[in-house]
């Protein structure tokens, strides 16, 4: 893990994990409003129960948010698991009817809560993207 990746690592990590650990004990009401949401971008989590979806995504948010701050994991596997997360996030952001104003990907004072995501997509982006070798650069030298 470089240097410049742990800041990325450990702000964005601890923030997913603590999320997943707070979903541990989701109510049944509370997970079927994120199952609403997440059935938007993926129509197949209709077939599940709400508590078992809850615990799903605290399983899965523990998950990613456990590879971000472990450092034997590479930075771009940890960013790829971050990317389809955050991804996800992002889709149910433009997908959910109320979270965008109208003919525009602005958020609503609804939706500011998942547009927010977006930075963890670009911290994705640059844990994958960042160059193996620090010599190397998108510039020719």
């Amino acid at each position: 893990m470089k240097l410049s990746h742990i800041p990325l690592r450990l702000a964005t990590g601890g923030f997913i994990l603590n999320s997943g650990l707070g979903k541990t004990g989701l109510d049944r009401d509370s997970a079927a409003g994120i199952q609403a949401m997440a059935a938007n971008i993926f129509p197949q989590v209709k077939q599940m129960e709400p508590e078992q979806f809850g615990k799903f995504v605290s399983y899965g948010e523990i998950a990613v948010g456990s590879m971000l701050l472990a450092p034997f994991i590479p930075s771009r596997l940890a960013g790829l698991a971050l990317a389809v997360f955050s991804g996800s996030l992002v889709g149910m952001y433009l997908k959910t009817p109320g979270m965008t104003q109208e003919g525009s990907v602005r958020p609503t004072t609804e939706g500011t809560a998942l547009a927010k995501d977006v930075w963890m997509l670009g911290i994705a982006l640059s844990l994958i993207l960042d160059p193996k070798n620090p010599r190397r650069s998108l510039t020719a030298t």
